[in-house]
């Protein structure tokens, strides 16, 4: 009985909290861009998420890097070795450390130890990744959470792709062979495109594809300055790092950038919303208005 009298007041509150989002998107359309600016950072939490996108990446790699060394071919282990060094810039101790982990000793032993049942679970676990992101999409866009039996084959979607991206991204840093400055335009063009995708992959292709272009070459532009000043910083303080406290410092200094790279893909995507929602850019893009509150 408890139960029948509590869900009237759960239905009554997610309406007036569905209300207050929409008067919220449509008020933010009225005020100035900064204003809405600070108002859409505040209601992202930015650093609140970024940590936990970060963490829950860091925290699913580990298996799915252990996946493509018990299961992979060679050839694409040195493929995903080549690329983490070209991103990372690794070298030393700290490429050692991860050549470590993608060409475990005992082959054999640790690919039956994981089994397909091993597989599978690695994958549904890395899939957390993708759930966290699709809340940050949903949230910069102010719509309801995409129920798990609509979205579960998006989440395992987003992951695949983005493996077969990491296994590629040395190639594509390099400019296939082409140079430093292909490669560059090649990564921002990448880049851009794959969180284009994201976006409406993850928000169940609620929002057009136009309105969500700002939000994808703001962070394909952001990830692409980082990708680059990552070989400044990642490799001396992981190779510091790894000397002074060893596999430990690796999992200090690769969180804290990863921390970084999320904080700079959430403010990519929220500022992507209040940009596409701006005044004649919105009519341009047809950026959709806030649904009717019967539509929730």
């Amino acid at each position: 009985m408890a139960a029948q009298r509590g869900e009237p007041g759960r239905a009554a509150w997610f309406r007036a909290r569905t209300a207050w989002l929409r008067g919220h998107t449509a008020t933010l359309r009225d005020v100035p861009f900064l204003r809405r600016l600070a108002a859409q950072l505040l209601h992202l939490r930015v650093l609140d998420m970024a940590t936990r996108l970060a963490a829950q990446t860091f925290l699913t790699a580990i298996p799915v890097l252990f996946v493509l060394a018990a299961f992979m071919p060679q050839d694409v282990r040195n493929t995903v070795s080549e690329s983490l060094r070209t991103v990372l810039g690794l070298q030393g101790a700290s490429l050692d450390e991860i050549k470590g982990a993608l060409h475990p000793s005992g082959q054999e032993a640790t690919t039956d130890t994981f089994g397909v049942i091993g597989i599978v679970v690695t994958l549904l676990s890395a899939t957390s990744c993708s759930r966290i992101l699709q809340r940050l999409c949903e949230r910069s866009w102010y719509l309801p959470h995409l129920a798990g039996r609509l979205a579960a084959w998006r989440w395992l979607a987003w992951l695949l792709v983005w493996m077969t991206a990491l296994i590629l991204q040395g190639q594509v840093r390099s400019g296939f062979g082409a140079g430093t400055g292909l490669g560059v335009l090649l990564y921002l063009v990448t880049a851009t495109l794959l969180w284009w995708w994201t976006q409406h992959l993850l928000l169940g292709g609620r929002i057009p594809w136009l309105p969500l272009l700002p939000g994808a070459v703001l962070t394909g532009a952001a990830l692409t300055t980082l990708a680059w000043a990552s070989r400044l910083y990642v490799p001396r303080s992981l190779n510091r790092s790894v000397t002074q406290f060893g596999p430990l410092g690796l999992v200090f200094t690769l969180l804290s950038w990863l921390i970084v790279v999320f904080t700079a893909i959430t403010l990519g995507i929220g500022i992507g919303y209040v940009v596409a929602s701006q005044g004649r850019l919105a009519r341009l893009l047809g950026t959709p208005e806030p649904a009717p509150a019967d539509e929730e």
